[in-house]
C-alpha cells in the first residue's frame, strides 16, 4: 500500500467549514478518481488535520497526480483561497503487523 498524506494547518476561522467541505465534498471527488481505496481525514489538535489516501502502489498515485490533482487543488483553492496551509507526503509501506 501507499499513502498520499496531506497535512493541513488551518485558521480557526475556517475551521468549521474546512472539515464540512473535506467530508461532504473533497474526500468523495479524491476518492471518485478511482486512484485511491480509502481515505482518512483526522484532526490532530486545534488547527491541526491530515487526511490519508490509501492507493494500492505507486502507479496509482502517480496516475492521480497526473489527471486528477490539478483540477481538484483548483477547486480546494477556490473555496479556501486564505486560512489553510498544506504539505503533501507519499509513504510506501514497508511492513504491516496486526497484534
Amino acid at each position: 500500500m501507499v499513502t498520499y498524506e496531506v497535512s493541513a494547518t488551518v485558521d480557526a476561522t475556517v475551521a468549521d467549514t474546512y472539515e464540512q467541505y473535506m467530508k461532504s465534498t473533497h474526500l468523495g471527488d479524491v476518492l471518485a478518481s478511482g486512484s485511491f481505496v480509502s481515505a482518512t481525514l483526522e484532526r490532530g489538535g486545534a488547527g491541526k488535520y491530515r487526511t490519508l489516501y490509501r492507493a494500492k502502489n505507486r502507479h496509482d498515485v502517480d496516475r492521480y497526480l497526473r489527471d486528477h490533482a490539478e483540477a481538484l487543488r483548483k477547486d480546494f483553492a477556490e473555496h479556501f483561497p486564505t486560512g489553510v496551509q498544506l504539505t503533501r507526503d507519499i509513504w510506501e509501506e514497508l511492513v504491516s503487523v496486526s497484534a
